[in-house]
């Protein structure tokens, strides 16, 4: 019986620190592993007496919360982590080729943003407020960074 209220025990404080660490927010993995830990107490206090009950709560509570500390304080979970970051951009340099002055055509009605054919290649650009019609020839403006200003040419 021992090794049953054991294993409810451990496996009632793997799932919670499973759920702390690994996949919080889900809380059915918590609230299963506190229900295991309280199975296996509840278990010892009906199959020994009370001063045996009392003991194996106070040491699951004991290892639950040393457990914690000590997977929270030596950083044991950081080698499960993904510590990487994106540091690229979406679309990164492809304005690079494209100038101020250089003219094409709206592929779709720029309000105030929309696409522009320039070069043979679609380009995302925006005007300055004014709704530009498909099918107008434009003009570029200015180019900061991936945003392509333009107006229509008269």
């Amino acid at each position: 019986m021992w090794l049953i209220i054991a294993a409810l025990i451990v496996a009632g404080i793997v799932l919670i620190i499973a759920e702390i660490v690994f996949i919080p927010g889900t809380t059915v993995v918590g609230f299963l592993g506190a229900a295991f830990m309280i199975a296996g107490v509840v278990f010892a206090y009906r199959q020994y007496d009370n001063q045996i009950g009392f003991y194996v709560m106070l040491g699951t509570g004991l290892t639950t919360a040393l457990a914690l500390y000590f997977s929270f304080r030596y950083g044991t979970w950081n080698k499960f982590a993904n510590n990487s970051a994106i540091s690229s951009k979406v679309n990164e340099g492809l304005t690079s080729k494209l100038s101020e002055g250089e003219e094409g055509v709206t592929v779709s009605a720029l309000r105030p943003i929309g696409t522009a054919d320039f070069q043979g290649k679609f380009f995302e650009v925006k005007t300055n407020g004014e709704y530009v019609e498909n099918a107008v020839r434009v003009r570029i403006v200015k180019i900061r960074s991936n945003d392509v200003v333009v107006e229509p040419i008269q």
